[in-house]
């Protein structure tokens, strides 16, 4: 039961209004025989209220108020506050007729309730004193802005992507289901609040243990969708769908990848999957025309589920490293190398990180399309998890690390496609790609291509009304497969490309593409190169021969190990006067190493560092 103390130092009993005082005859259990109505006092109140200077008398007020807003009102009588009041719990049509007559030019009610006997106004501060004198007013408290429980995060990404702004903002319709095909997703954890609407293990190797044994699977989910106290990602009211297809030291199969795009394939519909995170890359350089993988993503993209990719993180102090692997050397899906932030939330200074992949494909076409941070992300693991073991020195609190590597970027990008698909549910996987890249920073420091377009801007790219189509020079090779499904005639593209290099120019002459703010002709013309292919004979035995599985190959680290990168001091967390600018936040420092994509193959399967 609360006790109040009254101006007269006695209490006041009851959950309600309780034991009248001397000077009041309240017989009811609410208001009372004899008493005023809330509203009725209040609009009286108001009515008598005028703007004067108050002295300290702090003991006359008897409702509770936010702390601070007595001592503003007291120095701002004339000034106006947003407040909501509250008396008795009686509903708000008790007083809907005294109440009609409350407006001025600065005071007026803004809303009345049912839940609870109060109303929203607008009062002036010498009335925001008055009603707090008043014993039939309960409380005054300002209307706040309201944010998403929980949801805050004290690093830059957020920020340097745009993502932030859907935390206290939201969208007008639920974010589509994201499935994550990585090596599982700790679904017990609070990060995900019961959002892990399935979990399918397609990993055929053994020591896959249940969950995520690995960590890495979780930490990519909790970039993507994670909602946890100062670790938010990108879409934190996405559900996901955990496609597992790895082990406990980051092994998988390129089999078991694609049967985990089968999958979704099959299942799409049932969960709502509109984008599908792929944080791994094959081990086996190949051109679209055979990969398998690639096939397999393309008709998730055919089929309405926005793909993103992992670029790589093989690439060597910061030189075009090319990106010859399946799934992100696909032209169709959306391939995402890693940015380095350096220590700002400008995009003027950032560079990729020095062992992003990016250059030309093995059929010509620039990659990654766009960049996201990746350097120095924190997010959620298993505590048991292998990657906890293997570097401990990268653990930032009790169940996150701070990791490296365009296998973190990605994330980014597939919430950032489900905050654009909730905008625009009837948009394909083109569209969300045409939004992002046109929205996307310009980043001047970074080497050209290195970034593709430039840094994700989640917010620029919601808000557009439409978006062109940068897979357009590639629509008219997309036919049926006589099965009410749609392919990709890769044969007769690269006839065409043989015979006409200026296949592509209708995807960048697009009118469409002229208010970008990158758009220029150096784009548009690097991002197909015939030369790095066009002498080769694409029916030839060339594409077959062990030469593509020479030891060459794997002098240069694909299995993805960025742990050498150097923490700078801090990490990448805000300081406490930049996130108080931003959002009004306080941040803590940790500093860790790196790791980077995940690896598959067949036959010869890699680990994941």
């Amino acid at each position: 039961m609360r006790q109040d103390r009254g101006s007269s130092g006695g209490l006041r009993w009851s959950a309600l209004w309780g034991k009248p005082s001397k000077s009041e005859t309240r017989s009811s259990a609410l208001w009372g025989k004899g008493g005023r109505g809330f509203v009725a006092t209040f609009a009286l109140a108001i009515a008598l209220a005028a703007p004067a200077a108050y002295a300290d008398d702090s003991a006359s007020f008897k409702a509770y108020t936010t702390p601070g807003l007595i001592a503003a009102a007291q120095a701002n009588p004339k000034g106006t506050f947003d407040v909501v009041l509250m008396g008795n719990d009686r509903p708000s049509g008790w007083f809907t007729k005294q109440i009609a007559g409350f407006n001025s030019a600065k005071a007026k009610v803004r809303r009345q309730y049912t839940s609870i006997s109060g109303v929203a106004a607008r009062l002036t501060g010498s009335q925001v004193l008055t009603l707090a004198r008043n014993g039939h007013v309960d409380s005054i408290t300002y209307d706040a802005p309201v944010a998403l429980a929980g949801l805050s995060n004290k690093q830059r990404w957020p920020f340097v992507s745009g993502v932030q702004k859907f935390w206290a903002n939201g969208t007008s319709a639920p974010t589509p289901t994201i499935a994550v095909v990585d090596s599982g997703i700790d679904a017990s954890r609070s990060d995900f609040g019961g959002r892990v609407v399935a979990q399918v293990n397609l990993a055929s190797l053994a020591g896959n243990s249940p969950g995520d044994g690995r960590g890495h699977g979780t930490f990519v989910a909790g970039i993507a969708a994670g909602s946890g106290t100062d670790y938010a990602g990108a879409a934190p009211a996405s559900k996901l769908v955990s496609l597992d297809v790895m082990d406990d030291n980051g092994m998988a199969m390129t089999r078991d990848v694609i049967a985990a795009a089968d999958w979704i394939l099959a299942n799409k519909d049932k969960y709502g999957i509109r984008v599908a995170n792929f944080s791994l890359h094959s081990s086996q350089p190949n051109s679209i025309m055979f990969d398998p993988l690639d096939k397999a993503v393309e008709r998730l993209w055919f089929a309405g589920v926005t793909v993103v990719a992992a670029a790589g993180n093989y690439g060597i102090s910061g030189q075009p490293s090319g990106v010859p692997f399946a799934p992100g050397n696909d032209p169709f899906v959306i391939t995402v190398g890693a940015d380095d932030v350096d220590g700002s939330v400008s995009t003027m200074d950032d560079v990729a990180a020095p062992w992003s992949a990016y250059g030309y494909t093995l059929d010509g076409f620039a990659k990654p399309d766009i960049a996201a941070p990746g350097r120095f992300i924190v997010g959620p693991v298993p505590v048991a998890s292998t990657l906890v073991t293997e570097r401990p020195a990268s653990v930032v609190a009790p169940g996150y690390m701070q990791l490296s590597g365009t296998s973190f970027a990605a994330p980014i990008v597939a919430g950032a496609a489900a905050q654009i698909l909730a905008a625009h549910p009837g948009w394909t996987p083109d569209q969300v790609k045409g939004a992002l890249m046109l929205t996307a920073s310009r980043t001047p420091s970074a080497a050209p291509l290195s970034e593709g377009v430039g840094i994700v801007d989640a917010a620029k790219a919601v808000a557009l009304t439409s978006a062109p189509n940068p897979n357009l020079g590639l629509t008219r090779f997309v036919v049926s497969d006589g099965a009410g499904g749609l392919v990709f005639d890769s044969a007769s593209w690269a006839s065409t490309a043989k015979a006409n290099a200026s296949w592509a120019s209708a995807s960048w002459s697009d009118a469409s593409w002229a208010s970008a703010s990158w758009s220029s002709a150096s784009w548009a013309s690097a991002s197909w190169a015939s030369a790095s292919w066009a002498s080769a004979s694409w029916s030839d035995a060339s594409w077959s021969d062990a030469s593509w599985s020479d030891a060459s190959w794997a002098s240069v680290s694909y299995a993805d190990n960025a742990e050498g990168d150097a923490s700078p001091a801090g990490g990448e967390w805000i300081d406490p006067a930049e996130l108080d600018a931003l959002l009004g936040a306080t941040a803590d420092a940790a500093a860790s190493t790196d790791t980077g994509t995940t690896t598959v193959s067949d036959p010869a399967a890699t680990t994941l560092p």
